[in-house]
């Protein structure tokens, strides 16, 4: 089986070793055919810390962490510039 990976916005790093991932999903509605966003917030495993809010990361499904934790953190693809 295929694992499934992910890119999406880090939204929330406030948590130990966790972030929380925003991946929007954006397809036509099956009937009208208006462009639809739909976001899914996943919480991620990041053992080093080392997503900050805005950073774009790719995120990969493991085995299941905690209760609600069952993907991680594979590479921080941008990193939001700080000013």
């Amino acid at each position: 089986m295929a694992v499934k990976e992910r890119v999406g916005l880090v939204v929330s790093d406030k948590m130990q070793k966790t972030v929380v991932v925003a991946v929007e999903n954006r397809a036509p509605h099956p009937k009208y055919g208006k462009i639809v966003v739909q976001t899914r917030r996943y919480k991620v495993h990041d053992e080093n810390n080392t997503c900050k809010v805005g950073d774009r990361v790719r995120i990969q499904e493991t085995r299941p962490l905690s209760k609600t934790k069952r993907w991680q953190v594979t590479e921080v693809l941008t990193v939001k510039p700080t000013n």
